[in-house]
């Protein structure tokens, strides 16, 4: 099975939209997909979780299919978003100084894919 981790850096939302896109049209092809929510992407979530937004469908729907792996502690904490990743249930990853780290999907045998 190919393995696939797709870190979100950046905070635009046609950025993001095609990290979604990306993620569950892998899995559809029947890819093992994570999606760590790091650097300026954190700022996303609020947004993400809100009903009506333009991504919420697609952000439900792969939280559903559980491909949102987690979310930087650090990051998130820096962009004033950590309650809000915590109130949705997304888990908060902090393996390297309070970022997640790449190596562990690497040594997991994942291809990561930055956005």
């Amino acid at each position: 099975m190919k393995k696939v981790a797709l870190f979100a850096f950046n905070g635009d939302f046609m950025c993001f939209i095609h990290v979604l896109l990306n993620g569950l049209d892998m899995k559809e092809k029947g890819y093992e997909v994570k999606i760590i929510i790091e650097g300026s992407a954190t700022k996303l979530i609020p947004e993400l979780a809100k009903e009506g937004t333009p991504m919420f469908n697609l952000y439900r729907k792969a939280k559903e299919q559980g491909l949102v792996a987690g979310v930087c502690r650090a990051c998130s904490g820096k962009m004033d978003t950590l309650e809000s990743a915590k109130n949705e249930g997304i888990p908060i990853l902090d393996d390297m100084s309070g970022h997640p780290g790449m190596s562990r999907y690497l040594e997991e045998g994942y291809q990561v894919i930055t956005f």
